[in-house]
């Protein structure tokens, strides 16, 4: 069962233990997890989603790292579905704030797309402020992160997808659904990752092994 939240309001922290920002450990979100749904990759002449699976492959809450695989289904330019390696840091105001700082996302298109969350929302003042570097997240019903992809697994670079962007992406340790909006300058812009936990030997998902290097 999911790990119940005490508090979903977020506080400052003043001189706190460093330790006390570490997000809680949440049942749905540990490795060997799998998720499934869709990214919408509309624009002005398509309306077009993809089928996607991902799979939490490594995480280490104390240092606000993960690492996953996802597989695109559908993809029309490609012969088979197209897996991809992603890391990714979780914002917990320790190792991570709310500030992507690289990856061309300058702090305003940070918050353009932190705000697409409903769950944001009570972050945005403080987090205007310091990145959120002062608000202790530890109780907090979602885990925010960025998800960058890395390679390729199974396909090349001429495959005729792009790498290039990240993913801002919000976790709700209620449920294990995952929210998504991938940011590329020049790829469409809010294209919306919706995925839900599955439990494959229940939910009739299977999902590749893909052996990593």
């Amino acid at each position: 069962m999911p790990v119940r939240v005490e508090s979903s309001t977020p506080s400052l922290i003043s001189g706190a233990d460093p330790k006390q920002t570490t997000p809680q450990a949440c049942t749905l979100l540990s490795v060997g997890q799998a998720f499934s749904g869709t990214q919408n990759v509309s624009n002005n002449q398509k309306d077009e989603a993809w089928r996607v699976n991902v799979r939490i492959q490594g995480l280490d809450l104390e240092h606000g790292y993960l690492c996953g695989t996802m597989e695109a289904l559908n993809v029309p330019m490609a012969d088979t579905p197209v897996v991809t390696f992603w890391e990714g840091e979780i914002v917990d105001g320790k190792n991570y704030n709310f500030f992507t700082g690289k990856w061309q996302a300058a702090p305003e298109e940070d918050i353009r797309h932190w705000t697409k969350f409903p769950s944001f929302a009570p972050l945005m003042n403080q987090v205007e402020v310091d990145g959120g570097k002062s608000l202790d997240l530890s109780n907090y019903p979602c885990i925010f992160m960025r998800w960058k992809e890395q390679y390729f697994v199974n396909v090349g670079t001429d495959c005729g997808l792009t790498i290039a962007g990240f993913y801002y992406v919000c976790f709700s340790c209620s449920d294990g659904s995952i929210n998504g909006f991938y940011y590329d300058p020049n790829s469409s812009p809010f294209q919306k990752l919706e995925l839900k936990s599955t439990n494959e030997g229940r939910s009739g998902f299977s999902f590749s092994s893909y052996e990593l290097q």
